[in-house]
């Protein structure tokens, strides 16, 4: 594929901190668009099953991607926002792959079986509270439902939390066909890992990524999080120097988005305890700049990868994707998802299972699919949805083929659009050569804010949903 960007991801983000500060205000991740506080409960069951269909019927039908969530953890962090049930009865897990198998079951025929799925991710809560033998049955079913690709290049990844993992495990993940894993790290620091209550070794989190490499996996990503209690930059800079030391392929560098209304087990972290607005920002300088020192290259939002890594290939050729799995180099795929509060993209279409468990097992012992909402996208959704994936993976805008493809007058069809990033030019964040929209070096930290201006549905928020912050 020909390179169209001009960016150099390796050198594009310039830290400014007064500039980062001034704008870090609330905003969607962009995960999809519209983001999912705006699927409606009147789009069910036989909308998915007649989307899923038609989606047969294109004329060149797209591979498919599968993501399992598995809600289950057994101990709480207390920085946590995700969906996810602390238990540690590990016989629900059994009983929990027994409706998933189910699902399954109910949802394949709707896809032809000659649409390869070329990515599988399993994401929670913790996958791994499933042990390798359930994770094994769990992708043994999948692929007699579906047909899995045999192509070098097929991801199937699986979220880690490398306390309850040992490397005779990811042997047998291996076996089982997992080719990439995350592990979850947040911070070493002892103080920091007790006041979060998330007490991990370094020795054992390091054998499990030299594990993850001896056993064949293609590819390590590593989070990280900056903002949380306790933290200092003493000692965060000592856990970023002996992740990059690890070498993972991948990095993500979230911060911490504190809404303890929101999410009971953030109530247990004393506000006194984390880090002012200008030591968070600290903290992400620090970040940038070792990962800039040690080679990585900025993909976008919180994203870093070895220039060598797949994503840091598919963004120099124009061809990086963003969906609920986050960062993908497979775009041109419809989306299934299995679990409770799992999502699917299919078509131009957005469905989500129950989030709560037991409306998600009602629904699938009584034999139904387990769809809450949905959203089907109109003509103005589908192009403003393209906008923001672009300024997302690339950065930019090619203003003369939205034209094209979509059949309209730029200016005028964002016309409110263009008013709002005058402000964003103003101060450095965005370029306008003919053409072009572009975020600068100064502005790739803050791609969500730039995508905002092209968010209608902004405007209308529902009642009492909330935001993190940009930064």
């Amino acid at each position: 594929m020909q390179t169209i960007s001009p960016i150099d991801p390796a050198r594009t983000w310039r830290f400014d901190a007064e500039l980062l500060r001034r704008y870090d205000r609330p905003g969607p991740r962009y995960t999809s668009y519209p983001t999912a506080p705006h699927f409606a409960e009147g789009f069910g069951e036989a909308d998915f099953q007649d989307l899923a269909r038609r989606s047969n019927q294109d004329p060149i039908p797209r591979q498919l991607s599968l993501y399992v969530h598995i809600p289950y953890c057994q101990s709480p962090c207390f920085y946590c926002g995700c969906n996810r049930i602390i238990t540690r009865d590990v016989a629900r897990g059994r009983i929990y792959l027994d409706r998933l198998e189910r699902e399954i079951a109910a949802v394949a025929p709707l896809f032809d079986r000659d649409r390869e799925v070329v990515q599988l991710h399993l994401g929670g809560g913790t996958p791994n509270f499933l042990a390798p033998e359930l994770l094994g049955e769990l992708v043994g079913s999948l692929g007699r439902h579906f047909s899995f690709s045999r192509a070098a290049d097929r991801d199937f990844s699986i979220e880690l939390d490398p306390r309850f993992v040992t490397p005779a495990d990811i042997e047998l993940l291996s076996a089982i066909g997992f080719n990439r894993t995350s592990l979850g790290v947040q911070d070493f620091d002892p103080e920091v890992q007790k006041a979060i209550n998330r007490v991990q070794g370094i020795d054992e989190t390091l054998a499990i990524i030299d594990a993850c490499r001896r056993f064949g996996m293609r590819s390590v990503n590593v989070d990280l999080i900056y903002g949380l209690p306790k933290q200092t930059l003493a000692g965060f800079g000592r856990t970023l120097d002996t992740v990059i030391d690890a070498r993972p392929d991948r990095l993500a560098i979230y911060g911490y988005a504190h809404m303890p209304r929101l999410f009971k087990a953030q109530r247990q972290i004393e506000d006194a305890d984390l880090p002012s607005p200008e030591g968070k920002l600290a903290l992400l300088e620090l970040a940038v700049q070792r990962l800039g020192d040690a080679g990585y290259e900025y993909i976008g939002m919180d994203h870093f990868a070895l220039p060598g890594d797949e994503l840091a290939r598919a963004q120099r050729e124009g061809g990086l994707h963003r969906n609920f799995m986050g960062y993908t180099t497979h775009a041109q795929t419809d989306l299934v998802g299995f679990g409770v509060s799992a999502i699917s993209h299919v078509g131009d279409s957005f469905t989500q299972n129950h989030r709560d468990l037991p409306s998600w097992e009602i629904a699938i012992d009584e034999g139904r699919l387990p769809i809450w909402r949905g959203l089907m996208l109109g003509n103005d959704d589908v192009l403003r949805a393209d906008l923001i994936q672009q300024l997302m993976c690339q950065g930019e805008i090619d203003v003369r083929k939205v034209e094209k493809t979509y059949g309209i007058s730029f200016g005028e069809y964002f016309r409110d659009a263009m008013a709002a990033l005058r402000p964003l030019q103003d101060d450095g964040l965005v370029q306008c050569p003919p053409g072009w929209i572009r975020a600068t070096p100064r502005g790739r930290a803050l791609l969500r804010i730039i995508a905002m201006c092209f968010d209608r549905y902004l405007e209308t928020q529902p009642e009492g949903m909330r935001y993190s912050k940009a930064i």
